[in-house]
Order: C-alpha cells, then sequence, then structure tokens
C-alpha cells in the first residue's frame, strides 16, 4: 500500500503523487472499497483508484537507478519493428509500453530511432504509428526520469545526453 505524498507509476496517467486514501462518495454513496486520489503530475485532474484495484501501480525509481539505466542506454538492445501490418505494429508496442518498464522504454525509443534511420536511408519517412508510440515511451520515460532526478521534464533529454556523452 501506498502513502500520502508517495509518487507512483499509474497505469495510463504516468506519474501521479497519492493525495488521499479514503472511502470517497461516488454516485452519492460512501464507497465501501478504500481508494486511492491521484494528482497527476502532468496534467490536471483528479483519479481515483481502488487501492487493490487490478490497475498497474508502482513506485517511481530511485534516483540511483534512473542514473544506472541511463547509464547502460548505450548498452541496451534494440531492433527496428519492421511489421508492416498496422494492427500488429500498433500490438508490438502497445505489448511494450504496458510493462511500464523504463528499460523497455529505452528499448522501444532506441527501436524507433533505429527504424527512422533506416527508413530515411531508404529514402523514406517513418510510419504515424512508430512516431506516436515513440513519443508515447519518451513521455512515459521522461516524466518519470525527471521525478526520479528531481529535474524538469524538458531537462531530462539534456541530462541523459550529458551523462552517456
Amino acid at each position: 500500500m501506498f502513502n500520502i505524498g508517495d509518487l507512483i507509476i499509474y497505469s495510463g496517467e504516468g506519474v501521479c503523487r497519492v493525495e488521499e486514501i479514503g472511502n470517497p462518495v461516488i454516485g452519492g454513496k460512501t464507497a465501501e472499497r478504500l481508494y486511492y486520489t491521484l494528482a497527476p503530475l502532468y496534467r490536471s485532474g483528479r483519479v481515483l483508484a481502488p487501492v487493490e484495484g487490478k490497475v498497474f501501480m508502482r513506485p517511481v525509481i530511485s534516483r540511483e537507478a534512473a542514473i544506472a539505466l541511463i547509464e547502460s542506454i548505450p548498452g541496451t538492445e534494440a531492433e527496428a519493428c519492421e511489421e508492416r501490418n498496422l494492427r500488429m505494429l500498433t500490438e508490438h508496442y502497445q505489448s511494450r509500453l504496458q510493462l511500464y518498464d523504463p528499460v523497455e522504454l529505452v528499448r522501444v525509443i532506441k527501436s524507433v530511432h533505429k527504424k527512422r534511420e533506416l527508413a530515411f536511408s531508404r529514402g523514406k519517412k517513418l510510419g504515424q504509428i512508430d512516431e506516436r508510440f515513440m513519443h508515447r515511451a519518451e513521455e512515459m520515460l521522461y516524466g518519470e526520469l525527471a521525478v526520479a532526478l528531481d529535474i524538469e521534464k524538458k531537462q531530462v533529454v539534456g541530462f541523459i545526453a550529458q551523462t552517456i556523452g
């Protein structure tokens, strides 16, 4: 169970702060189950999440883990996904992002960069699905790294570049 003030990764929202834990009033009735009231860090609003729910939640990685992850980026293997079927390509990326694993997010970003280079070398552009999922992976990863490193999200790319040279 998380505590008030904890920063967590919540499915589909990214980094959230636990603001309250209790039995909220939903539809005019007090809920029987305990809920977290979560405040997403990168958008306005609130989210109610059952404490014993099946939706993915985990603590934000530590500063040490974030730095170790960044230092491991050059050695992280990633292959460009050459799937041509758009549904299969979407499923490929979704299955990786749904793990909410920072290492997998790095792999997605690196694989799309690799795919972009291959497309460019062939005189083509990168597809919209690849671009969309790379952007989502970057948003997820950079949001968590910003919190772990106690920097602004817009500073993460520069921090990564400085750390790995």
